[in-house]
């Protein structure tokens, strides 16, 4: 049987100060509140917020960021009730930008999901999944900047928050059950606590795709050149692919031009990149990488651990996976690749060597390389770890 869709409660329509107020006033004792956004960063550096979406036991409001200020939502956000989100990450920016503040506590439905065997789950997945509902359907490509939204687009968006409180339940009782409420939360926390926005400009390199070809004073040039990148993008608020491609950039790291005349021969180059201040910031930003140090890439590389171990790699991941599948656990919550190097690596710090992942998985994993546990089919087609007799 096909559940029926759902509406969402009508609305209540945020568009002055004075109302802010009053919806602020009759959120701050509530024990919980659910919390989602919408935003566009296509032709921005910073997300811009175009519709802020409350959900609370007194109903929905949808506060519009573009008729008032929404800063003092912050008194929300820092107040003693439990925020509600799904897949907050994004979310957890705006609103550091709107509002200048995080949540005090906050629970990611995504985050507790893949703790109950779900993998990534969007919204519609898990309340079809756990609540047997169906979200009105919307356009991915709405423009929700655009005025006025059609009542369509106000219920899909009040959709997005209706429904958390009873996933919250939902989830609550079955982590509950299972043991994993602590393991949940503490990774809700961890998310809450991550640093947000697009952050140090002397890294932004990293981010580059193929930068670990570049080699020698390369890196240095792409290092002082996408910082620069970074840094004129924040100002003038327009994506970092909007100031310079990422094309060109490697391109000028690779040639390393002096001139205008070789930076205008220079692949993605364009002619506006050789003249004015834009030159000279560029080029200072070039004889700077060249002049410095080249850098090396901070992330933990395989080829980095002994020989002996780098085919552990490869291996415990599959044990890993299979591990995931058995506990019903995203495997991106238990452990990534870079993780497992990690922990190979002897890193003090290493996620694996900590907390529940240490029990389930780190554990496991130092038998296995100290020789004292081994891998081996189970005869249904997975794998599993057995004790090797001492």
């Amino acid at each position: 049987m096909t559940p029926t869709p759902v509406t969402a409660p009508a609305p209540r329509w945020i568009a002055d100060a004075g109302a802010l107020d009053a919806l602020i006033t009759e959120l701050l004792p509530e024990p919980r509140y659910a919390v989602d956004t919408e935003f566009h960063r296509e032709r921005t550096y910073y997300p811009k917020l175009a519709l802020l979406q409350v959900g609370w036991s007194g109903g929905i409001a949808l506060i519009d960021p573009l008729a008032v200020d929404v800063a003092p939502f912050a008194k929300v956000l820092a107040g003693d009730g439990l925020a509600l989100f799904h897949a907050a990450q994004q979310d957890l920016e705006v609103l550091q930008r709107a509002t200048g503040t995080l949540p005090a506590r906050m629970f990611d439905t995504q985050v507790a999901a893949g703790f109950l065997g779900y993998s990534t789950p969007s919204l519609a997945t898990l309340v079809a999944g756990e609540l047997k509902e169906h979200l009105p359907k919307g356009d991915r490509l709405t423009d929700w900047l655009a005025r006025p939204l059609t009542e369509d687009q106000k219920t899909y968006a009040a959709a997005d928050v209706a429904h958390l409180p009873g996933l919250h339940d939902m989830l609550t009782a079955q982590l509950v059950a299972e043991g994993r409420l602590a393991w949940a939360e503490a990774e809700c926390e961890e998310l809450r606590v991550r640093p947000t926005g697009p952050g140090d400009p002397a890294d932004a390199w990293l981010r580059l795709k193929d930068v670990r070809t570049l080699r020698g004073t390369a890196r240095g040039v792409a290092r002082t050149v996408a910082a620069w990148r970074e840094r004129r993008a924040a100002e003038l608020d327009q994506p970092a692919r909007f100031v310079l491609a990422d094309l060109a950039l490697l391109s000028i790291a690779q040639k390393a031009p002096r001139t205008p005349e070789g930076l205008r021969a220079t692949r993605g180059v364009e002619d506006r990149h050789a003249r004015g201040n834009i030159y000279a910031e560029l080029s200072a930003a070039i004889t700077e990488g060249l002049e410095s140090a080249p850098p090396a890439t901070p992330e933990r590389d395989e080829n980095a651990l002994d020989r002996h171990l780098r085919p552990a790699v490869t291996l415990v991941s599959a044990w890993v996976s299979q591990l995931a599948r058995d506990e019903r656990i995203d495997t991106t919550l238990l452990a990534t690749r870079a993780h497992l190097v990690e922990l190979l690596a002897g890193e003090p710090e290493a996620r694996l060597a900590t907390g529940w992942r240490a029990q389930l998985v780190g554990e496991g994993i130092r038998r296995l390389v100290e020789g004292r546990a081994a891998l081996a089919f189970d005869g249904k087609g997975g794998l599993k770890l057995i004790d090797i007799p001492a």
